[in-house]
This record gives C-alpha cells, sequence and structure tokens, in this order.
C-alpha cells in the first residue's frame, strides 16, 4: 500500500515534480561541467542560467510540499524524517548550483592529459545521485524495495571516491609542469564534484534508516 493516501493525488504530484526538478538540476550539473571542461563557453553559460532556474523552482515545491503535509496530516509520526530527507533531496541540487558557479567565479585551468579524468569524475558522482531519486519515489509507494535500489548509489559513491582519489594523485605525482597552487586549485575541483556523490550518500543513508523503521 502506498504510503501517500489516494486523496492526496496532488501532494504524489508534487513530490514527483520536486523529485523531477533536483533531477533533472543534476543532469544539468553534469552538462555543465563537461561543457566548462570542454571550453564550450555558451553552453556552460545556458546551464548556469538553467540551474539556477531549477534550484529556485525546487524550493518552491519543497515550501508547497510541507504545507500540504501538514493540512493533511499526513503520516504525523514520520513528518519529521521525511521533511529531513526533503532537505537532503534539496542539498543536492543547492550544492550542483553552487558547484557548478564556482567554475564561473575561480576560472580553474585544466591540461588536456587530465579533462578525460574530470570528465569520469563527473559522470560517476552523478550517477550516485541519479540512483537515489528512484529511491526515494519508491520510498512513498514501495518501502521494502528500497535497500535494494540503494546499492548502486553506494557503488558509485564509493567509484567516485576512487576516481578523486587518482586525479589527486595524478596531480601530485606525475604533473610537475603544474606549480603547487594550481594543483591545489584542481584538487578543490574534484572535491566540488565528489560532493555530489557525497550528498546523494547521505541520502541514501537517511533513506536505508527511514524504510527500516517503516518497516518495523
Amino acid at each position: 500500500m502506498s504510503l501517500l493516501f489516494k486523496n492526496v493525488k496532488e501532494l504524489v504530484r508534487d513530490i514527483d515534480e520536486f523529485i523531477n526538478t533536483v533531477e533533472q538540476g543534476v543532469l544539468v550539473f553534469k552538462e555543465g561541467v563537461i561543457n566548462y571542461l570542454n571550453d564550450e563557453k555558451t553552453s556552460f553559460a545556458e546551464k548556469l542560467e538553467r540551474i539556477n532556474y531549477l534550484e529556485a523552482n525546487a524550493d518552491k515545491l519543497q515550501r508547497k510540499i510541507d504545507d500540504e503535509f501538514l493540512m493533511h496530516s499526513i503520516l504525523p509520526q514520520n513528518i519529521s524524517d521525511i521533511e529531513n530527507m526533503l532537505d537532503k533531496i534539496d542539498e543536492i541540487i543547492d550544492i550542483s548550483k553552487d558547484n557548478l558557479y564556482q567554475f564561473e567565479v575561480e576560472i580553474p585551468y585544466f591540461p588536456e592529459e587530465i579533462v578525460q579524468d574530470y570528465i569520469r569524475l563527473t559522470n560517476t558522482s552523478v550517477e550516485a545521485a541519479l540512483h537515489a531519486f528512484p529511491a526515494v519515489r519508491t520510498f512513498f509507494r514501495e518501502p521494502l524495495k528500497v535497500k535494494d535500489i540503494l546499492t548502486k548509489v553506494f557503488f558509485y559513491e564509493k567509484e567516485a571516491d576512487r576516481i578523486s582519489r587518482n586525479i589527486k594523485r595524478k596531480l601530485f605525482h606525475e604533473m610537475d609542469e603544474l606549480q603547487l597552487s594550481q594543483k591545489i586549485h584542481l584538487r578543490y575541483f574534484a572535491l566540488h564534484i565528489e560532493t555530489i556523490s557525497d550528498k546523494a550518500e547521505t541520502l541514501a543513508d537517511m533513506l536505508s534508516i527511514m524504510a527500516l523503521k517503516i518497516n518495523l
């Protein structure tokens, strides 16, 4: 049985739209980073504008969902956990926007021989988030199935960690042509990108606990 009652279909739609909006934001982040790495300035600027819109829309939807929970007294025993989960989802698009703007503000220089490493890191980090969103949708409908879905979130988060470590080793052990300040700068951008998968892992941990509590 769905956790959300049939008489609150608007709430179900709003939650789906909220998740969809955050998911789109993460995809725009990925495309924006790749645009930057490939020196596609016009496309990168378009992604900044798009992620601004999506982040603002996600905030509006979250406020609307919070109001609807209170209005319909949905799952009052779980409302605090659910609101915290929605906050964790919103953090993913917030950090996606903030991190994409770091590229625009700091204008990091990426040597050609390391660009593909950063693209792999971006794709992998984003995959962790993209696998967390189906688990959230499932939580509201079939919480027993959440645990199996989350397996890929943890896999991609660990893979992002591995790629990030390899980038740092490459920067500090192999790229002697770079100044130390450049290496440190690029290291921080690996951390910025990796943060997406870290946020996804935090959300996955929370979902695991919430699903367990509901199934008890």
